[in-house]
């Protein structure tokens, strides 16, 4: 992965805002599209009506229900790509293998974990009864985490951030 996600004359960036339930990817990811006049997509509307069920439900999801919705978020990463208007994606994207799916969708694929305490998600989570997400799952989503490697295509900022500070050290880590 070396190389990737540089900036290359001008490219525009392709970023995937993630992290556990709670965390504030939706937040970041609009926040971000604005600042860098970027298009963005909440990638919890790309879940099949059976995996925002089952999540209501207080069920977790498993590997191969997350399948069609990853593809789904690549394909949204292509297309950006293809287009060169670049674009701003909020997906969880808790795994090295579900990252490699996004990755694989365009080389300039960059990855933003949010990085949370368990406590903090679980009260952020709980305090939006209007989401679809119960905040009983949210340990599940930890138990799952793994955060990047050295090797991904990633960069880490803190939940506790104000907005403002997250968005500038992100567009710092690219040289926007």
């Amino acid at each position: 992965a070396a190389g990737r996600g540089t900036s290359r004359g001008m490219e525009k960036p392709l970023l995937v805002i993630g992290g556990v339930a709670g965390c504030g990817k939706t937040t970041l990811a609009a926040a971000l599209a604005a600042a860098l006049a970027l298009p963005f997509r909440d990638g919890d509307d790309l879940h099949p009506a059976a995996n925002r069920a089952k999540m209501a439900a207080g069920v977790p999801l498993d590997d191969a229900d997350r399948a069609p919705w990853l593809a789904a978020c690549a394909a949204q990463l292509a297309a950006w790509g293809a287009a060169g208007s670049g674009g701003v994606i909020s997906a969880s994207a808790l795994k090295r293998a579900y990252r490699a799916t996004l990755y694989a969708a365009h080389p300039g694929v960059r990855y933003v974990l949010i990085d949370i305490t368990p406590a903090l998600a679980t009260a952020r989570a709980a305090a939006r009864p209007d989401h679809f997400w119960p905040a009983a799952l949210t340990a599940s989503q930890f138990a799952i985490l793994e955060p990047p490697a050295p090797d991904e295509a990633a960069l880490t900022v803190e939940a506790d951030w104000s907005t403002a500070r997250q968005v500038a050290t992100i567009r710092a880590a690219l040289g926007l």
